[in-house]
């Protein structure tokens, strides 16, 4: 299962408790600064990207279209999780904590020629907060944010109401990509043009439904700055747009694809004999990336009167045999999800929550306490509701066909139940149209968690349970409300941490969702043509560092 519906906040993971004026430090050169700078990079997305506005598209697909388009203030080192500098040179944070200076570099300029200013800078902040925008997704990384100040082209001043452990993080390096305001001042038009950023690639062409290709930015700062001369080394990225597992592989056996990222099912049972070993290399890592990192589950629609009880949603978690499902289609590579976050998450995982483990009997008890009963003996659960008998009976929606098996392992239980579940696959951005209208019963999704310590406000807080928030399931629990509220404000690290640990069991006890598996493994496949330094970095895969190694003048395509 590797589909992804929507990325969390980047995380620079640095406390600011007591924070006195800091500077940003350069990094050390990562990847390889003498190696070619030529060729295109093969790689493919699934499905589409549901938009490519910088202001408001959150899927994965869109982000990593903007991860090489946009730029932002701050990057994060791959070797130590450090900010250092991107757009702005330095930093300055007071000492109360409560107002963040950025000093942009000189002469920087988006792709289309225009220069970047202060004032770019703090329309990209403030228009989130504009409706027009559509951009709910960031409302709580900008709640206490009070006024951006901009005493010249270059400076940039962010107020604060109250201190909160991430703003470093959200200002510097986060989803507030740097975005002109000469092209989406007006969010009547925005709509209508491509991504403009201020990049090292720039979008060369987009054949909706086919693929993206991105050029190398002329204009792009970092080419002139040694301590990023290993870093985007390719002229071009081309993204195809395949769906099915199987023919992405077929692609990357003819060299049409150069890397794959891939399930254990692929990359043991499909991954074998040639090219595999010789002229397609694969690898097995493990790393502390969060932007690989995540969770799959099933969401139940919290406003549908089926899923209101938590009995019931408990029983559907006790119905799925995940233990099965690993064995079967993961080769044990990853782990059983007990809550909100990937489960090697040492920051926020309550280790006293366990796996909810396969039991039908437990789960026939909790659906009897709920008052479900087979009445008219037809096989499939009954109950009165709101004085009428409602079946038990639901859909659940796929993003792909590639997930399907595990879910029809999970019909046949449910049915032994006495539970009917229809299994429907829809097209992705028909999908995620549906989620954001509320128009669906149950959805199986995965979340990229994006953070060592993330910040649950914007899935699991009631106040982003609205049109265009990630609460996509209306989730609500004043208590859990409580604590996120209380682990925001919270500074000192080991009492933030134990608040977190106590909402992540009260949500894990609701099941909200039906946690299903974290990845263990980082599992891809490759080109040899493709050079790295190492097969992954200790935050980061490393793919911005890798090169052509057969790189010789201008870029050539392969359709």
């Amino acid at each position: 299962m590797t589909l992804k519906l929507k990325t969390l906040l980047p995380s620079l993971c640095l406390s600011l408790a007591g924070a006195a004026a800091l500077a940003a430090t350069h990094p050390k050169i990562d990847g390889n600064p003498t190696a070619p700078t030529g060729g295109t990079f093969y790689r493919n997305f699934p499905a589409e990207p549901e938009s490519l506005n910088p202001i408001n598209a959150s899927d994965l697909y869109s982000q990593r279209v903007q991860e090489l388009v946009m730029d932002t203030l701050l990057r994060v080192d791959p070797n130590t999780y450090q900010p250092v500098p991107s757009m702005a040179e330095s930093y300055e944070v007071s000492k109360d904590g409560l107002t963040y200076t950025f000093k942009l570099r000189e002469g920087l300029t988006f792709s289309d020629g225009k220069p970047v200013t202060s004032e770019d800078v703090k329309f990209s902040f403030e228009c989130a907060k504009d409706p027009a925008y559509k951009a709910a997704q960031k409302l709580p990384y900008i709640e206490d944010l009070e006024k951006i100040e901009t005493p010249d082209a270059r400076t940039i001043v962010f107020k604060m109401k109250k201190k909160y452990f991430k703003t470093l993080e959200v200002l510097g390096e986060g989803y507030f990509m740097i975005v002109p305001k000469h092209v989406y001042g007006d969010p009547k038009k925005m709509g209508s043009k491509k991504m403009i950023g201020s990049g090292p690639y720039m979008i060369a062409e987009y054949n909706r439904g086919k693929n993206i290709l991105l050029k190398r930015n002329p204009n792009w700062w970092g080419y002139k700055d040694p301590q990023y001369a290993g870093i985007f080394k390719f002229d071009q990225v081309y993204f195809r747009f395949i769906k099915e597992e199987n023919l992405e592989l077929e692609m990357v056996k003819k060299g049409q694809i150069d890397f794959m990222g891939t399930t254990p099912e692929i990359f043991v049972k499909k991954a074998v004999g040639a090219p595999f070993g010789k002229t397609i290399l694969k690898h097995q890592v493990e790393n502390q990336d969060p932007t690989t990192k995540g969770y799959n589950y099933v969401g139940w629609n919290l406003e549908n009167d089926l899923f209101k009880d938590k009995r019931v949603r408990q029983a559907l978690s006790a119905l799925m045999n995940r233990k099965l499902m690993n064995e079967k289609f993961r080769f044990n590579m990853s782990d059983m999800a007990t809550g909100p976050t990937y489960y090697r998450n040492e920051a926020i995982v309550n280790r006293a929550i366990k796996p909810i483990e396969f039991d039908i009997k437990k789960a026939d008890q909790l659906l009897k306490d709920a008052g479900w009963a087979d009445t008219d003996k037809d096989g499939i659960l009954d109950k009165k509701i709101n004085g009428q008998k409602k079946d038990f009976s639901f859909t659940l929606l796929l993003p792909s066909r590639d997930v399907e098996k595990y879910f029809t392992l999970y019909r046949e239980d449910l049915k032994k139940a006495g539970i009917n579940m229809d299994i429907k696959i829809i097209e992705w951005n028909s999908f995620l149209k549906l989620m954001d209208e509320h128009k669906f019963e149950a959805v199986t999704l995965s979340w990229g968690v994006g953070s060592l310590e993330q910040d649950l406000k914007q899935i699991w807080h009631s106040a982003s349970a609205q049109p265009g928030g990630s609460n996509f399931i209306s989730y609500k629990n004043p208590e859990v409300d409580k604590l996120i509220d209380s682990a925001r404000q919270e500074l000192d690290t080991k009492k933030r941490l134990a608040l977190w640990r106590k909402a992540y069991a009260i949500i894990a006890e609701d099941c909200p969702y039906t946690f299903m598996f974290s990845n263990r493994y980082d599992l891809y496949l490759v080109n040899k043509r493709i050079g790295m330094t190492e097969p992954t970095l200790k935050y980061s895969l490393g793919t911005d560092y890798w090169w052509d190694k057969t790189a010789k003048g201008p870029a050539t395509l392969r359709q």
